[in-house]
């Protein structure tokens, strides 16, 4: 039950009552004294009464109309619709409560338009990947042999693992996705990761060369581990997702035949992970660096470059995970983002 108020309608139709009653006593009280019939004494009345009616009625449903055009909007989809609110009465809390209900929906609706979003940018490099190589195999230039086939059922499992992994991407703002994180070593870990990601790679441990074949072909990639026993505890596919998305990200800012490098050294603390990406493009202005992790902000130092602007929000969300931090650190030349990760899980902290 409301409690009472005087800006309640029960309050308001108690008061038209007692006006009316009032009104219609007074002209009674006018009749009786100047002997006026009472015929024109109660159509004085009843034109008084039906005025006041008119008058708080109208305040009554002028704002019950105005949620109904908003909530058939609501209904047809248009979640940016809201209803007026200021008023301390039953309307006011039910205009309240339906714009409430309309920042759920836009909720709901923008989180499951991101989740369909991640999708389409998380598997559309491994599909490239797959299809580059079977359309060589379809051409000619390579052979079925069982080394080809290898890599094909890599791509194939690694879209089955985005999928799994994309489907925790609905459940992040309303709870704690697990991590299945374990100690690896990193040369091999990230020259696997940019050898599924299509880069040439070739070298000795802890210096790797080649020149990029992810998005371009003239681009030179440089990956730099030490020691060359280096080791991290972190869930190896989500930080696939990290290395990957920035990867990419700066390969697709870097200038014609740039350089990417890939450095990955041992953290402050004990047995963590530091991992930097950095690129020889025009690098981030520091007003928009605070900004480069959210979803779809595709920056505008290039005027954008026709991706999703996704890749950074993805790499944030995942080293969150691991209870780690990733940021734009300050680079004379160039972008260079800094990924740190804790040497052991984020529920021991």
């Amino acid at each position: 039950m409301r409690p009472f108020s005087p800006f309640s309608i029960k309050t308001k139709l108690g008061t038209l009552v007692v006006v009316s009653v009032f009104i219609t006593t007074g002209l009674l009280m006018v009749a009786v004294r100047t002997s006026t019939e009472f015929r024109f004494i109660t159509v004085f009345s009843v034109i008084a009464s039906m005025l006041i009616t008119q008058f708080v009625a109208h305040g009554l449903t002028a704002p019950l109309d105005e949620m109904t055009t908003v909530a058939r909007a609501i209904s047809d989809g248009d979640y940016t619709r809201r209803v007026r609110a200021g008023r301390r009465d039953e309307l006011g809390d039910l205009a309240s409560t339906i714009n409430l209900m309309a920042d759920d929906l836009e909720a709901v609706d923008r989180h499951r338009k991101e989740l369909v979003a991640n999708v389409s940018h998380e598997l559309r490099t491994p599909i490239a990947a797959l299809r580059a190589v079977l359309e060589n195999v379809v051409d000619g230039v390579s052979a079925a042999d069982p080394e080809t086939m290898r890599t094909m059922l890599k791509q194939t499992e690694r879209l089955g693992r985005l999928v799994e992994t994309l489907l925790d991407l609905s459940r992040v703002d309303n709870g704690v996705v697990p991590l299945k994180a374990r100690r690896f070593e990193v040369w091999p870990y990230l020259s696997g990761v940019l050898k599924e990601s299509g880069l040439a790679a070739a070298g000795r441990p802890g210096l790797l060369s080649g020149s990029g074949g992810h998005t371009r072909n003239d681009v030179h990639l440089h990956l730099d581990v030490f020691p060359s026993g280096l080791t991290a505890y972190a869930d190896a596919e989500r930080l696939h997702q990290v290395v990957a998305n920035l990867i990419d990200n700066a390969v697709k800012h870097s200038p014609p035949h740039g350089r990417v490098t890939v450095r990955a050294r041992e953290g402050e603390a004990p047995g963590s992970l530091a991992l930097e990406v950095r690129d020889e493009g025009p690098g981030i202005p520091e007003a928009e660096r605070h900004r480069v992790f959210e979803r779809f902000n595709r920056g505008s130092a290039n005027g954008g470059d026709g991706g999703t602007g996704l890749g950074l929000a993805i790499a944030r969300w995942a080293v969150g995970l691991h209870g780690g931090h990733i940021g734009v650190a300050e680079s004379s030349r160039g972008c260079r983002i800094l990924v740190t990760l804790p040497g052991s899980s984020p529920a021991s902290h």
